[in-house]
Formats: C-alpha cells, structure tokens, sequence
C-alpha cells in the first residue's frame, strides 16, 4: 500500500489522496529518468502556459515585442523560487494551479458549462485547492460550485472503487497524521501556522491559529464578495489566502502567489505613458519577486538570529499578507479610446 512506504530514516509519506495515486500510477511503470525528465517538462510547459495567461494582457497592452517579452517573463516565471522548487522535488503546483486558472479564466469567465471541472480535479489531486470552491460559493456561482465539487466526489469515488484499501487508510489515518507531511516549525513552511509555531508561544499556538485562519477568510471574502466580476482578481486572491491559512505552506506551494504578482505589476503599468499610474502596486509586485526569489529567507534556516528573524524567517508569509491586503482587484475596462485603463480597488 502506498500510504505503508515512509522515506528511509523519516516519518514522511505519501499525503496526496488516492486520485492522485490513480492519476500518477503510470509512472510506476516507467524508467527513474524518464520520469524525472517529464515531470521538468511538464512544469516548465505549464509554466510557460500560466505566463502567457497572465502576463500576456500586460504585454500586448504595452506594445512590447511579443516573443521577447513574453520569453523574458517565461524565464521570470522559472526563475522564481517556488517554481524553482516545484522542479526541484518533482512537485504538482504549477499543473493544479494551470487546471484552476485554466477553469477560471477560460471556463468561468466565459460562462461554459463546464467551468467547475478543473477545481474539482485539482482538489481531488490535492485536497489544498478545495478553496476555490469556496471561492465559487463566496462569489455565488452555484452552478460552478456544484459541478467542482461534483467532479471531486466523483474523481476520489472512482479511487475509491479502483482502490478501497487505500482510500480508507487515507480517509481514517493517514490525512490526520501531520508527522507524514513535515514539522510545522521548519522554516520552508510559510503558512500562518508556520509563522506561529517559530514563535514561543507552544501552550496557545492551536487557538491563536484558529484565530488568525478565521480572521483571514473574513478579510478575503469580504473582498472577493465586492467585486465577484474579477475572475483574475479572485484567482490571484484566493491563491494567496490558501497559502496562508493551509497548515503546511512549503514555499514551492507559494507559486500560488504568482497570479497576484502579475496582478500587481499589471496594475501599477495600467495605461500607456512610461511613468506608472499605480506605483504602489508595482512597487510591491516587483519586491515580492525579487525577495521571494533571491533565497533571503533560507539566511535563517539553521542561524537564528532574532529579532531579524520575526522578518526574514518569514518573508513569504509578510509577503503574501501585504498581496492579500494590496493586491488590486476590480473591473479593467477601457471607457473609450481617451480613457486608460482603471483598476478598481
């Protein structure tokens, strides 16, 4: 049995529910290094992918070459830490957040029938994107909504069926077993639960979380629920708070943070004169980029050196609060030919 295998000399397992068994059972049968090749592969493609959903808007306003700019952010994109590490451990984060995106931006917004199948799936595979469920039912797209969580009930009773001693032992055991995935503390976990177990506060660390989760949510649907037309917006949105409020945030899951990056950079260069109408934006667009991918935050893995490590132990989490606070969200529209285009926050 899958969840049986632990790494040698670690309690660390397989976490992913048995779908993800299921989707990832044909390379069992592959060569080690065949595997390893597609799965670089498929991040960078889906990478290149993502890019192109979110910068390309950007780079055609601007007039910019189109292959330049658009390889130049491609290599941005990699270059950034959390995709660096999804490459590095052979993660899944750039596929689930182009099955979300994907379903988002091509799917919801377009009014399709469909839209609500790549959540689904992606929750299935992974239970963390599950919050764009949420999502759905915050901004009242019911039939989006019921279709997602159909195809995730549907997808993970298929596993089920395909494989029922696994997925009992998943359910009942292996889900609840947080030694599987890791120690909280570690530094690479940039969630809001990671930041208060580095704290020495281990008596009221599970209340305070509750707290701190609970007030997150509140925050974020209050301000997806005011402008629910914005689909990149909420995408960029609830990527950020799903970060902050999952128990373990390891920053190769912070590429969930990308769409908000974009979103900043977008709206600080919105219009067409070379001076930025929105600098502020811009200006935290552009930090969150460089500080999360320069490695600062590793400076604190094994030489505590409070109390810069409050700070830069926990960049990502800062960061990621300041994106959900900040990032702007609203409806881009161009009124006429006269008018450049507005962002409203």
């Amino acid at each position: 049995m899958v969840y049986d295998w632990l790494r040698p000399g670690t309690p660390y397992g397989f976490t992913y529910p048995p779908f993800a068994g299921l989707v990832m059972a044909p390379m069992a049968f592959l060569p080690f290094g065949l595997v390893v090749v597609v799965a670089i592969v498929a991040t960078v493609l889906t990478t290149a992918l993502l890019t192109w959903w979110f910068a390309g808007p950007l780079i055609r306003r601007r007039g910019w070459p189109v292959w330049f700019a658009y390889a130049l952010a491609v290599c941005l994109a990699i270059s950034f830490e959390p995709v660096r590490e999804t490459i590095t451990f052979g993660q899944v984060n750039t596929l689930l957040l182009t099955l979300v995106a994907g379903d988002l931006l091509l799917g919801l917004s377009r009014g399709r029938k469909w839209a609500g199948v790549g959540i689904g799936l992606a929750t299935a595979i992974k239970l963390t994107p599950g919050i764009f469920i949420v999502y759905l039912l915050v901004t009242r797209r019911w039939r989006a909504a019921a279709t997602a969580s159909g195809t995730a009930a549907g997808a993970t009773l298929l596993a089920a069926a395909i494989f029922p001693d696994e997925s009992r032992e998943f359910w009942t055991s292996a889900l609840w077993d947080t030694n599987r995935v890791g120690v909280l503390s570690f530094l690479s976990n940039q969630s809001e639960r990671g930041f208060l177990a580095r704290l020495p506060i281990p008596q009221v660390e599970s209340r305070v979380w509750i707290v701190c989760v609970l007030l997150t949510l509140a925050f974020w649907a209050w301000r997806v629920a005011r402008v629910p037309d914005d689909i990149m917006g909420g995408l960029a949105l609830t990527g950020i708070v799903g970060c902050l409020v999952s128990p373990v945030t390891w920053i190769h899951h912070c590429v969930w943070l990308l769409p908000a990056i974009v979103r900043c950079v977008d709206a600080g260069l919105a219009g067409t004169g070379r001076r930025p109408l929105h600098p502020g934006p811009l200006y935290l667009g552009v930090a969150a980029y460089l500080l999360m991918t320069s490695r600062l935050t590793w400076l604190w893995e094994k030489r505590p050196r409070p109390p810069l490590e409050l700070i830069g132990g926990n960049l990502y989490v800062w960061f990621s609060l300041a994106l959900l606070i900040w990032t702007p969200i609203g409806t881009r529209r161009s009124a006429d030919v006269h008018e450049p285009d507005k962002i409203l926050t």
